[in-house]
């Protein structure tokens, strides 16, 4: 865990983009899951606000911006989710890059 990228996205979604987001995202998320460093992804849907969206990502990537360089910038599935993101968003997207501690399974 300790040689893995870890963050957190977060994506406030307007109203009559929802539908059109999720397709798209899951489309994608379903694509990269079949990447060599990709690790894990949980796509989550805020139980209190259904335009609020939040992804926590795990790679084989040394640092966000080798991630940023060799998936977020360099896939060709990425290229049309990517376009439409502003005009889907409320609000830019946001990205954590996150400090792994420690794992507790069940």
């Amino acid at each position: 865990m300790n040689n893995e990228l870890v963050f957190y996205v977060e994506f406030n979604v307007k109203p009559e983009a929802v539908d059109d987001f999720l397709k798209d995202a899951t489309a994608v998320l379903k694509a990269m899951a079949k990447e060599d460093t990709f690790v894990c992804t949980y796509f989550h849907r805020d139980s209190e606000n259904p335009c609020r969206f939040t992804l926590y990502e795990r790679w084989r990537e040394a640092t966000m911006a080798d991630f940023i360089k060799n998936q977020l910038n360099a896939k060709d599935y990425r290229k049309a989710y990517e376009a439409t993101l502003p005009k889907r968003l409320a609000s830019p997207r946001t990205m954590t890059v996150l400090e792994p501690i420690g794992e507790w399974r069940r």
